[in-house]
């Protein structure tokens, strides 16, 4: 049994909760992720009532070192994507306690 939860695994829940068929199901759950794919590209946030926002924020181009070898190289400037879990969310995780 796998630790993640993957892109099937949804559309299996969204066929036995909503009554969606299988394949409509998969083809939901792919609108889904291309809508917020395409939000967060554009630089919009994308908030999700009671799980949490994620958002992209730009890096600046930095000094950085190998570990392994010392040498200094220049990072180039990038945006990076961030998630914040709402309040609701960080209670259900916590209150759960560490089932590993």
């Amino acid at each position: 049994m796998s630790k993640a939860l993957i892109r099937v695994d949804i559309a299996e829940a969204m066929y036995r909760r909503v009554g969606l068929s299988r394949s409509e199901s998969a083809k939901m759950v792919d609108v889904i992720l291309a809508e917020l794919s395409k939000a967060l590209v554009a630089g919009k946030k994308v908030k999700i009532s009671s799980f949490g926002s994620f958002d992209t924020r730009q890096k600046n181009k930095r000094m950085g070192r190998n570990p392994k070898t010392g040498v200094t190289v220049e990072i180039s400037p990038r945006r990076v994507l961030t998630f914040r879990a709402s309040p609701i969310l960080r209670h259900k995780v916590n209150a759960s306690g560490n089932k590993e």
